[in-house]
């Protein structure tokens, strides 16, 4: 009955390990909705790490005069279905999934959010498209 309880307990390490896994390591650029002009836009990037660990942050510069804000913050291992992120600098929370190549806004379980916001300046005619980015090294 031991050896039982210690089989499953070393299946189930080895799947949750297997699940905090990401696709990549090392820093990735994105941007999913383009911002309004004024005090510019935010540059959001994440960085997986090889532990599984996974942070976002963001780097704004003021064009008006020139000041640089950031934040980066650990949103825990990662995880396939849905991680939450939440910025304190601007009390801003949002919800992504992301794989080796692109990154895509969702609600709190995972769905992908669309909406007209999020389709490319080259597809005008398009209506509600996925809100996704590719993931730039």
């Amino acid at each position: 009955m031991k050896k039982v309880i210690s089989l499953f307990i070393l299946c189930i390490s080895i799947l949750s390990f297997a699940q905090s896994k990401a696709p990549f390591t090392g820093k990735r650029s994105f941007n999913i909705e383009d911002g309004a002009s004024g005090s510019g836009t935010p540059s959001y990037y994440l960085n997986a790490k090889s532990n599984g660990d996974i942070y976002f942050g963001f780097v704004q510069i003021n064009q008006a005069d020139g000041k640089e804000t950031k934040e980066e913050i650990n949103a825990g291992k990662y995880n396939p279905n849905v991680m939450k992120v939440h910025f304190k600098t601007y009390n801003e929370t949002f919800y992504v999934k992301f794989n080796k190549e692109k990154i895509y806004l969702t609600d709190e379980k995972g769905k992908i959010k669309k909406s007209d916001d999020c389709c490319p300046v080259s597809e005008l005619a398009e209506i509600n498209c996925d809100c996704g980015s590719k993931l730039y090294k």
